[in-house]
């Protein structure tokens, strides 16, 4: 009997069809942009995160959109170009150099990939799975991702985190010292998370170097327009459309977004894709990043968030463009029947 075909690998690859398409003409994209910044523009509802104290200093009316296609080109309105850390929307991509040094099989067994139901910062998800594994999108299973990183040092993991998301980004990305310094000084939290996994045997290397690492990753500097080609990268089978650069496999990105869809929007994932019907990935600090695979990625910012921890204005700006731009990947129209369909019938 011969050997089962490792997932992630495909012999008849060059014969294989996958999802693709593409967004509307430039000026349609370029209005509905415009549209969507100047309907939710005014929005005031939500709270800034002030338990991480740098956080709370964010301006509430900052809002920026970017959409990037899977091409590069890019749209993009309001403060798209304003700097802030990136938080959560770090673990897709961490995830993906993870899954591109290791496979995506050993990824699962040593992180786990079905949604917990649970707050991102759950500790009850650990315990209520008998193998202690959770996802890599929330804070459990993202620090054990990060305890996964190559490195003989804090210094080493932490330099081939920067390196890959940058590469991700198409530029060097920056940390924000003052963020990290106030995340270090109160992430007490995740510390104890990162023991529990210690006692588990679900983290990978000394639980205090993943927690260093996770919080230099989660303070790096990006922009909504950094985002939204990150996301393009993921689309685009792995190659980053501004600078041409493979940056992981067209396999790592399916499995990453796949972990996203399911899981990218914690206990609100299954809300998210009934209504947006795309993999996504929110942050504390107001940042949602939304991939259309094969056409592009959407990015937003605008700090506010709801009670879940999702930007308010984001996710209306969201769901506004996926269903303008024809992103949500659940949407068919009937077939015309006759000719050969008739025919087979």
């Amino acid at each position: 009997m011969s050997e089962p075909t490792p997932r992630g690998t495909d012999p008849d690859a060059g014969e294989a069809y996958v999802s693709t398409g593409s967004l509307p003409a430039r000026d349609q994209v370029i209005a509905l942009v415009t549209a969507a910044h100047g309907r939710f523009t005014r929005e005031a509802s939500g709270k800034i995160a002030d338990y991480i104290p740098a956080l709370a200093e964010a301006d509430p009316a900052h809002f920026g959109i970017c959409v990037t296609n899977a091409r590069g080109e890019t749209f993009a309105v309001g403060e798209a170009d304003h700097s802030f850390s990136i938080q959560s929307v770090s673990k897709p991509f961490v995830f993906a150099l993870v899954c591109e040094a290791l496979g995506p099989d050993e990824g699962e067994r040593l992180l786990g990939v079905d949604a917990t139901g649970q707050p991102f910062n759950s500790v009850m998800a650990i315990e209520l799975r008998a193998n202690r594994t959770t996802n890599p999108m929330v804070n459990s299973g993202a620090i054990a991702t990060t305890s996964l990183v190559a490195g003989a040092s804090a210094e080493d993991r932490w330099s081939r985190v920067r390196d890959g998301l940058s590469r991700f980004a198409g530029r060097r990305l920056e940390l924000d010292e003052r963020v990290y310094a106030s995340e270090a000084a109160t992430n007490e939290r995740n510390a104890g998370i990162a023991h529990l996994l210690r006692g588990y045997g679900r983290i990978y290397c000394d639980p205090d170097e993943a927690i260093e690492v996770y919080t230099r990753q989660c303070s790096l500097l990006v922009t909504a327009r950094d985002l939204a080609t990150m996301g393009a990268t993921l689309a685009a089978g792995g190659v980053n459309p501004a600078t041409g650069e493979r940056v992981v496999s067209a396999g790592t990105c399916r499995h990453v977004l796949a972990v996203m869809a399911t899981a990218g929007l914690y206990e609100h994932s299954g809300h998210w894709l009934f209504d947006v019907g795309l993999p996504g990935k929110s942050g504390v600090s107001g940042g949602i990043i939304t991939v259309a695979p094969g056409k592009g990625a959407l990015a937003t910012y605008s700090p506010p968030l709801d009670e879940a921890g999702n930007s308010v204005r984001g996710l209306l700006a969201t769901r506004f463009l996926s269903e303008r731009l024809g992103l949500n990947l659940f949407v068919s129209a009937p077939v015309e029947r006759g000719g050969a369909s008739r025919a087979q019938s």
